[in-house]
Formats: structure tokens, sequence, C-alpha cells
């Protein structure tokens, strides 16, 4: 049978035992534990629990039980509740008060130190505060003198101090999870990548194009690329332009910690090429060395140290294409070293006459090394390259088209403000003129600026 919640309290013993020995099922109405006391009193009242022999009493809290579904020890509690006061109700929640050792005054105090000392650690401002009382004998700072550290971070965290004192934080850097920090393992295999950017600085208040350069782990075949800013929109075309000039697949790539690699962006491309990103440790700097040497032995030997407008990056870009890069990988050698390790362990680097080779030459005595070209690059059209000229003539057409490039930059120098303008910024600009005062002629200033790139 279904029995209604209004008649739980009103079976008899028998009742009782027959709805504990079967299953039927009960609609009760109440909820709340305020219901569940209000009828745990009724049944007692009414079955006059005290009065009840031991077996019927079992019955009854049995019943109570199955109804309520409170453990055995918290019924006995309840009943006890009962037979004392004759009556369940919810005791008031005893929580332990401690009194206040330091009161709404002492933190108001804490926060104008905190402000005038503009938030110094917490060691640091307990002993401030000692020295207050201690040193000074200002008396307010009586009890926040003895205030422990912990303490003191949590008087802090505190509303009463947060409404008195108001911190602006500035934002905090965060690691970006793109690449894994750990060098490149070739493994004798051409592809992996190590890439560095150069600034060429400035020019009249104007910053100048980044250089590119990026080189191969085994075989030292050098590419370089150069772009307006390191911003995403001109780098990555560069980069692209960059990866495609490989005659070999591109397995790694390896940079610094620099933001003009590690952002989603680059980390996409490539992705989409299949390509191992990896990024230096810190406090290894010969994880990136090799780059870091072509930096100074290549580009800062051919585009000097001086200052080029940014609006010769395309220029510079393919001069690099058309002579530098070519000239670097079939008629520049390299030096390519042996490593030996003595009996204590000690690696010395060593580099025999013999190993003295051209990227290209590189390339070719590895074993197999024509299945590590790219699609549609064939063996026949690289050796058509580096026989097209030799390493004397490639070297001087080389120096012809940088040249060319520097005196572009030099007629940028020497022409009047208003051309000036217009060469860099666009016809029909009003941008303020760099040149306050007339220029010298343009024949000294090309003399000095050739010369100034020129060195060696």
């Amino acid at each position: 049978m279904t029995i209604e919640m209004p008649d739980a309290d009103r079976l008899t013993i028998e009742q009782m035992q027959e709805f504990l020995r079967g299953s039927r099922a009960m609609k009760f109405l109440r909820r709340g534990r305020e219901a569940w006391y209000q009828l745990l009193e009724q049944v007692l009242s009414r079955q006059h629990y005290v009065r009840l022999s031991r077996p019927h009493r079992g019955v009854v809290r049995r019943y109570l039980r199955k109804l309520t579904g409170v453990s055995r020890a918290q019924l006995t509690r309840l009943i006890g509740r009962w037979r004392e006061r004759q009556e369940v109700r919810p005791l008031p929640a005893q929580r332990p008060k401690f009194p206040r050792r330091y009161p709404s005054s002492d933190i108001a105090l804490l926060a104008q130190t905190d402000a005038a000392h503009s938030d110094l650690s917490g060691p640091a401002l307990r002993r401030i505060l000692q020295r207050e009382y201690q040193v000074y004998g200002r008396q307010q700072f009586q009890r926040l003198a003895g205030i422990s550290v912990s303490h003191l971070y949590n008087l802090r965290k505190s509303e009463s101090y947060r409404r008195r004192r108001v911190r602006v934080e500035p934002t905090r850097s965060r690691q970006v999870a793109i690449a894994q920090r750990r060098p490149p393992d070739p493994q004798g295999q051409p592809g992996y990548l190590r890439i560095d950017t150069v600034h060429q600085g400035e020019q009249d208040g104007r910053p100048g194009p980044f250089h590119i350069n990026s080189i191969d782990s085994v075989t030292q075949w050098e590419i370089l690329g150069c772009c307006e800013a390191i911003s995403e929109c001109h780098l990555v075309p560069v980069l692209e332009t960059m990866l495609e000039q490989y005659p070999f697949a591109i397995r790694g790539f390896h940079c610094d910690n620099g933001s003009e690699f590690l952002n989603y962006r680059v980390a996409h491309l490539l992705e989409k090429l299949l390509v191992e990103f990896t990024k230096s440790r810190p406090c290894r700097s010969t994880d990136n060395a090799l780059v870091e040497g072509k930096n100074g032995a290549i580009v800062r030997k051919h585009m000097g140290y001086g200052g080029l407008d940014r609006s010769l990056a395309g220029p510079i870009q393919d001069f690099y294409r058309q002579h530098l890069n070519p000239y670097l990988n079939y008629h520049r050698p390299c030096g390519f070293a042996t490593v030996e390790v003595n009996a204590r362990g000690q690696r010395r680097r060593r580099y025999p006459l013999d190993q003295y080779q051209t990227p290209y030459e590189k390339l070719i005595s590895l074993p197999d090394w024509k299945s590590y070209l790219k699609p549609g690059r064939s063996p026949t059209r690289l050796a058509q390259t580096a026989a097209q000229q030799s390493d004397t003539q490639a070297a001087r057409a080389m120096q012809q088209a940088k040249t060319a490039v520097f005196a572009q930059n030099v007629r940028l120098l020497t022409a009047s403000p208003r051309v000036f303008d217009e060469a860099v910024w666009g016809k029909g600009t009003q941008t303020p003129s760099p040149f306050p005062t007339p220029l010298a002629p343009a024949q000294i200033l090309r003399k000095e600026a050739v010369s100034a790139y020129s060195r060696p």
C-alpha cells in the first residue's frame, strides 16, 4: 500500500512491523530537516515511546530510520533530546568566535603604511612596523609591531584592508606555449635551420630595416631576408620566401625567445609545413651560436652598422635573393669543425684545412644527398648554378649590386626634403622633414657613405 505523509505518524506497532517486513512504496509529502524533526516528534509522542517495551522501541527506531534515512547514532541523539525536552529542534550553530587581536584601526594603519612604502614585502614591512614602535616610540604601532609575516599577508587579503588600499598591479607576463625548449638534433641530415634577426639601426630617428638570417645546422646553407619591421604582416611573407629558397626540405626551425618568431602565425606556418619548432634554453648561449656567429661574419660585414632607411627593405631583399644568397652558398667556403674529446672529457673544436667547403659542396658530400631535395629541385640545376660563375666573378657581381643599394640610400640622404619625403612616405604627404638645414654636396656624402658601408 501507499502511505501518505500525514498518516505516517499514526501507524500502530503492528503496521510498522508489516511495513518493515514488506517493500511497499511510500509517498511523502514533507521535505527538509524541519519536516523530519516534526515527524519524529509526532511518532514518539503518539506511541508513548517512554512506556514501550524494549522490542517495541526497536521497531519504532527501525521505522524512523527507514523513514528519515539518518544514521543510528544520530537517531539515538535525537531521541535523547526528545526525552529531555519533549521536542526535537535544530541546535543553533556553535562556531567558535575568537577575539580580534587587530581591530579596524590597526588595519587602517597597516594600509596607510603600505601605501607610504609602496607595498614592500612582508618581512620588510614587518621590520618597519617594529621600528615605528621600538625606535621612534609611536604607540599606535604597539600591536602591529608583534604581527607575524604570515598574518600580515592575511590582513592584506581582508575586506577591511582592500576597502582602504587599492593596488594597481601591472599585467604579468605569461609563458608562451609555442615551440619546444630544446636544441635541434639534425643527426647529420640537412634541413634543421637556426634563425635570428639583426636590426640595422635608425636613420634620422626612423627605425631601419630588419635582416632575417637563417642557416642550416649541417651544411651551413644560408639564406638572408630583409623586411621593414618585425611585425607579422612584414615578417611572415619574407619568411615564406626564405624557406622557399632552400633546395632541401625543411625539417626543423630553431630560434631564440624573441616574439617575432614565437607567435601563433609563425607557428601555424611551420605546422602547415610539418616543421619541428624549437627554441633556445635559458643560460645556454650555444643553442643558437651558429647563426649568431654568422650575424657578425656575414650581415654586419656586408651591410655594416650604419643607418639604412626602411624603404630600402625591398631592394635589399632583391639583393639578397639574386646576389648575396647564391654567393654565400655556391662560392664562399665555410669551416666545418671536428670535435675532439680528451681524457678529461673536454671538447675542443678544430678546423682542418681540408674541411673548408662551400655549403653546396658540403651538401653533395652527404650520403644519399639527393633524397633530401625538395620536389622539383634537380641536382643538375644546382650544378649549373654552381658552375655559372667562378667564385671571384660572383663576388664582384655581388659587390657591384651592394654598391648600387648603398648608392640608392645615399640618394635618399642627399635629396631635398620634399623629394626625400615623397620617396619614403609617398607623394602628397606633409611629413615634417628631418633636415632643418642645408646638406653637404651629394658627392661628399656619397663618398662617405660608400666608404662607411664598404669597410671590412
